[in-house]
């Protein structure tokens, strides 16, 4: 048994050493710099400042100025956004992932179809989605005026009561064929015995999805749902293609961005950095906690 563990370490060695080369590198360095006064343009006259990026007069927490600041509205739309697309492309993954699961003629088609969504870079499809919701000349606003749905043309990526929540929506469109993968990969390795023993004991099929379906691909779906909301509290590019980062819409990884990039504040900007790698892993954490005790409690 020592012998198997050893030889297993000495296999994994270089891909650990990779990994903190990589990873932990780069994550060491944000944090040094996160606990510093430091210029982008000027690297070499930064002074060590402790946790005043944190918590300090202009800190991230610390401040009277925090829940009114765009640190804090940042929290606020990733954690919006995240939400409600996660809970949207589960429950249309699971619907688009049953129909998948069916018989039918063509189906390999209709399965290979379904993925172009997702197989779209973000990039692209965004700009895509920006010119069709366009409010002079895009064919959404258009097609809804030409049908009476609305009067006048609105402007779904600029308006501060649009902005993030068609951000949602074309997130929506694109992340569904992922979550319906994952769940039809759960799908496929049902027993059918249960089905076919349901069927001629004429068990209601939606009766047989809650008592049958449901508890069986519990774990598939959860792990659908981490992963998923892991990639949605990082969210940058779909928002800042669609909208410019405006400050409705402006997410944890925006701040990052404009901090640095913007203005430079490379210090500030690691903070919050460091800040947004710990809300997303403790968030993960209380995902999973939560998780293992309903399913424990449902075992019981």
């Amino acid at each position: 048994m020592k012998d198997r563990t050893r030889i297993a370490w000495i296999f994994l060695a270089p891909m650990l050493f990779l990994m903190l080369l990589v990873a932990g590198w780069p994550l060491g360095r944000s944090i040094w710099f996160s606990l510093t006064e430091t210029n982008i343009n000027d690297m070499s006259a930064s002074s060590f400042v402790g946790l005043a990026n944190y918590c300090g007069e202009f800190g991230l927490f610390c401040n009277e100025a925090f829940w009114d600041g765009d640190w804090w509205i940042s929290i606020k739309n990733t954690f919006k956004f995240s939400i409600v697309s996660v809970l949207l492309e589960t429950l249309a993954g699971l619907g688009v992932a049953m129909l998948l699961n069916q018989e039918f003629k063509g189906r390999a088609i209709v399965r290979t179809a379904v993925l172009v969504p997702w197989a779209i870079p973000t990039i692209v499809s965004a700009k895509m989605w920006g010119w069709m919701l366009h409010d002079q000349f895009g064919l959404i606003n258009q097609l809804l005026v030409d049908w009476g749905v609305i009067a006048q043309k609105i402007a779904f990526t600029a308006d501060p009561d649009y902005a993030l929540w068609t951000v949602v929506a074309v997130d929506v469109w694109k992340t569904t064929p992922f979550m319906a993968l994952l769940i039809l990969a759960g799908l496929q390795t049902l027993p059918k015995d249960c089905y076919e023993a349901g069927r001629v004991d004429g068990v209601h099929p939606l009766r047989m999805f809650w008592k049958v379906t449901l508890p069986l691909i519990k774990y598939p779906l959860l792990v659908a749902v981490v992963f998923r909301l892991l990639d949605a509290l990082r969210i940058f590019d779909l928002i800042f293609v669609l909208t410019s980062n405006s400050s409705s819409t402006i997410s944890m990884s925006g701040f990052v961005r404009r901090e640095m990039v913007d203005n430079g504040n490379l210090g500030f900007g690691s903070a919050a950095s460091t800040s947004l790698t710990l809300i997303i892993f403790l968030s993960a954490v209380l995902f999973m906690r939560a998780a293992r005790v309903r399913l424990s409690e449902e075992a019981s």
